[in-house]
């Protein structure tokens, strides 16, 4: 298998996911604007969107991906059967049991993540807007179970694709049912719920030609049975760990939507459509590299083939390096065309683009180490290790709450993004001294490495500083064509550029083409 190509492929589908999600944003923010409603739906669907990255994207393919992928190893489809009925039961029945929870406990919910909302309309909404949207939190974490089992068997097509459901069905609720709603903003809470349906359903073809579709056991017999298999009790250890451990971030995220609620009106929604620009690199490159290396990392580990996998996670970590870079420049200095391109039209105004513009550049600083912990903890978890990450992430966690002492009160909802990003680049650093003092990561001529891509980034920084300045972005909105083709050319003269430069200093393309084994 071609890693290059296989990666290249998730990031192509995860990119179709993004560009619905910026089309989804970019519609919210004319329909509602940054008001207390986008606020209470921020809020409201903060716990399902963090299920979302922690199972989807994070944890739980680091728990069941690596046990599934040596079951499978043997040749045995039966046993790969079994494991996957019972961890399916298990996971059904603490699901069903989760959404209840959830559902009747709302209020208290909204309550603890959004203390600023005390009581009001906003509160009163998000309380709806959490129990409409709770039970997606089931179907995507089944979602993530599917998912699971079609990329350990390198069907990494269908789970790339599934978040483009939930974007079609966001607009569409806000399209077709918000204006026929007395409370327009629970038509985005309806959209959430349908695109967890859509998304659960379309896994099961794929699951079907594979002959893996999962059983879920009904009788209490059956249940204690799955709780009973070895490898099922394997993989519920290794993930409660790995919840808290890869999801440092997201955990850091739910805290500071609390923080972000006792400040100024629109900080959540600030923040939020911040994030959603934030999520396009780290989803591309983080999310589509960690993808196709787990299972890869997994056989190499599990046949104890240390070079091998050392081999991977430098690949790994130099293409994160040659892509994120300019990434995270452009989200620094670029911030304010972006913003205003993509989001100021209708009730989105001139505050509102500079307020998620200050949101930007500070998630531009941390924005290599949050795709960093995405490639490194997959080579803690193919080798089955998880005391280490879970004690880097309390120590992460603690220092960038710390931050916030320090940074929200002189930077305001822009400081709560910087201190994530902080964060993860404490993470990610203390991952890479992890896996280097147990030989998981082979020396490498990094010096070299990165002062070719320091000279690379230069012109391409200078470009886009002065292309930042070089419009009334703001103003332009009156010329929306003028504005968008205006971005386009601007990033894709500063991608030439870049290109051109890795080019004069050595860097060379072949070099990332590598096959698994």
């Amino acid at each position: 298998m071609n890693l290059l190509s296989a990666a290249a492929k998730v990031s192509s589908l995860t990119m179709i996911s993004r560009i619905t999600g910026l089309l989804r944003e970019t519609l919210i923010a004319r329909s509602f604007g940054a008001s207390e409603w986008t606020d209470a739906f921020n809020v409201a669907f903060r716990l399902p969107n963090l299920l979302r990255r922690l199972f989807a994207e994070g944890a739980f393919s680091q728990a069941f991906v690596p046990i599934l992928g040596e079951v499978s190893s043997q040749g045995d489809v039966k046993q790969s059967q079994i494991l996957i009925n019972a961890v399916a039961t298990l996971l059904f029945w603490a699901l069903l049991l989760t959404v209840i929870l959830g559902v009747l406990g709302a209020p208290i919910l909204i309550m603890v993540i959004a203390t600023g909302f005390d009581g009001g309309p906003a509160y009163e909404a998000s309380v709806v807007m959490t129990r409409i949207m709770f039970p997606y939190i089931g179907l995507i974490s089944m979602v993530s179970l599917s998912a699971g089992i079609l990329n350990t068997f390198q069907r990494f097509a269908i789970p790339a694709f599934t978040p483009v459901l939930l974007n079609l069905s966001l607009i569409a609720g806000a399209i077709f049912l918000s204006p026929h709603l007395a409370q327009p903003i629970y038509g985005l809470a309806f959209g959430v719920l349908l695109g967890g349906v859509l998304q659960l359903a379309i896994q099961i073809p794929a699951l079907s030609r594979l002959g893996l579709l999962p059983r879920i056991a009904l009788l209490p017999g059956a249940i204690a049975s799955a709780f009973r298999n070895p490898e099922a009790r394997r993989v519920l250890r290794l993930m409660g760990p790995a919840v808290f451990a890869v999801s440092v971030a997201q955990i850091s995220l739910i805290i500071n939507t609390n923080i972000a609620s006792r400040l100024q009106t629109g900080s959540v929604s600030w923040l939020s459509y911040a994030d959603r620009l934030m999520e396009f690199p780290t989803a591309l490159l983080g999310v589509a590299l960690g993808t196709v290396l787990l299972p890869s990392l997994s056989k190499a580990n599990a046949q104890n083939d240390v070079e091998h996998a050392g081999e991977l996670l430098i690949w790994g970590l130099q293409l994160t390096f040659l892509l994120a870079a300019p990434c995270a420049i452009a989200l620094f200095l670029f911030g304010q065309p972006l913003a205003a391109a993509l989001y100021n039209y209708g009730k989105f105004n001139a505050v509102d683009v500079v307020m998620t513009q200050h949101a930007l550049s500070a998630y531009g600083v941390g924005l290599i180490g949050l795709i960093l912990v995405k490639i490194l903890a997959p080579g803690f978890y193919s080798r089955q290790d998880i005391r280490t990450p879970v004690k880097i992430g309390l120590i992460v966690l603690v220092c960038t709450q710390l931050a916030n002492l320090i940074f929200v009160p002189w930077l305001g909802h822009a400081g709560l993004a910087l201190s994530v990003g902080v964060g993860a680049c404490l993470n990610a650093t203390l991952l890479w001294i992890g896996l280097s003092k147990r030989g998981a990561l082979p020396s490498h001529p990094w010096g070299k490495y990165l002062s070719q891509l320091f000279f690379a980034l230069i012109p391409f920084s200078l470009l886009l500083y002065y292309a930042a300045g070089a419009h009334d972005w703001i103003e332009l909105r009156s010329a929306p064509w003028t504005r968008i083709g205006l971005l386009a050319a601007w990033l894709m003269a500063a991608s030439v550029v870049y290109f051109a430069a890795l080019a004069l200093v050595g860097i060379r393309w072949q070099k990332f083409l590598r096959h698994a084994k």
